[in-house]
């Protein structure tokens, strides 16, 4: 019988060569690459990262070692969740929107926070309310939910409950301007009588005698601050007490009370307002009745905002440095945050800015 062969099938064919393997991504390194490279325990690298006692140096120095050689960093998220830390700062801003979206310095002041915070490894949690209960209860939340670990107090009044109410709560605080002998916050801000001091030095040196002032809304600390500052540098100058009006720190509150103040029987020859804004918005009020900047009247702002020199004319002013105010208070309130006393940081120090707005009083 004759032998069969058998037709050729696919089966037999020659098998195509095989795709190539991609090559294996290399994952990130972890917190147990570093314990094993170190040769300790994922504990030991936890206690170390997050600065914590009972690892001998030797060990200590081995894990910083095999963490940089490896590039390996622990995540915020779980560095919180290890120290029982939020890793954020609150900022709770009690200002009617139409205030807020007109004031310069918050933008200023939380890039400057913001700027503080990014090295830290720490976010700022930002919150916009319009009541008292309302801001209340935004501390409370942060406290209980633990989305903070600290918190900034900024536009302190003068029977204001916040400070109180953060130490009752066990949130570290840090207030942000001047504040009260009393209070269990404590404060870093500029030293505003310094500026104010200067500027009434300015306009008496000018010729000026009747100097009124525009301060901030009544019951703040800061804008009672600056009305002292200027009492007392009136005083000090041997000028009579000059007339006062008080506004919101608004433009339109500042046009207001320069209306009321060139109203008078006699009529102040030059007016320190308590922020840039009311100072624009009080040239605009002198010049609608006709009177000249600076040749009628004599106008001086406080802050230094970015358009305070391109209005016209130019506008005389205090400066002070509120970027590097909101970054030293960042590190500072982190440091509280971690159970560091207070140590209040060197500020820079004002500045008086003598641009056109200022000029002796006409005769």
């Amino acid at each position: 019988m004759a032998q069969q062969h058998p037709e050729p099938s696919a089966a037999r064919t020659a098998p195509e060569p095989a795709a190539p393997t991609p090559p294996r991504r290399r994952s990130r390194p972890t917190i147990g690459d570093v314990a094993a490279l170190a040769q300790v325990s994922k504990a030991t690298v936890s206690f170390v990262v997050n600065g914590r006692a009972g690892v001998s140096p030797r060990a200590r120095q081995r894990v910083l070692e095999a963490a940089a050689a490896l590039g390996w960093q622990p995540s915020a998220g779980a560095r919180a969740l290890s120290t029982r830390r939020a890793q954020a700062l609150g900022l709770v801003i009690r200002r009617p929107p139409e205030l807020l979206s007109t004031d310069p310095f918050f933008p200023q002041f939380v890039a400057g926070v913001e700027s503080g915070l990014s090295p830290l490894d720490y976010a700022l949690v930002l919150q916009v309310v319009e009541t008292e209960e309302a801001e209340r209860n935004a501390y409370e939340r942060l406290s209980h939910d633990g989305r903070a670990d600290g918190v900034f107090l900024t536009d302190l009044q003068l029977d204001d409950r916040r400070p109180a109410l953060t130490d009752r709560l066990g949130l570290a605080a840090l207030i942000i301007g001047p504040g009260r002998p009393d209070s269990p916050v404590p404060a870093i801000g500029a030293d505003d009588a310094e500026g104010v001091r200067r500027a009434v030095e300015h306009l008496h040196a000018l010729g000026h005698r009747r100097i009124g002032h525009v301060g901030g809304a009544e019951g703040y600390v800061h804008a009672e601050a600056r009305r002292r500052a200027w009492m007392t540098a009136l005083d000090d100058a041997g000028l009579p007490e000059g007339p006062l009006e008080a506004a919101d720190f608004t433009g339109a509150g500042g046009a207001r009370a320069t209306h009321q103040l060139l109203d008078l029987p006699d009529p102040p020859t030059a007016i320190l307002y308590a922020n840039d804004l009311m100072a624009i918005a009080g040239i605009a009020a002198a010049t609608s009745r006709g009177l000249r900047v600076p040749q009628d009247l004599s106008v001086v702002g406080f802050d230094d905002i970015p358009l305070a020199e391109y209005i016209a004319p130019p506008l005389t002013t205090i400066r002070q440095d509120v970027i590097a105010w909101g970054r030293a208070a960042a590190q500072q309130l982190v440091s509280l945050t971690q159970g560091h006393p207070f140590e209040a940081p060197a500020l820079p120090p004002v500045e008086f800015v003598v641009r056109v707005s200022t000029a002796p009083p006409a005769s």
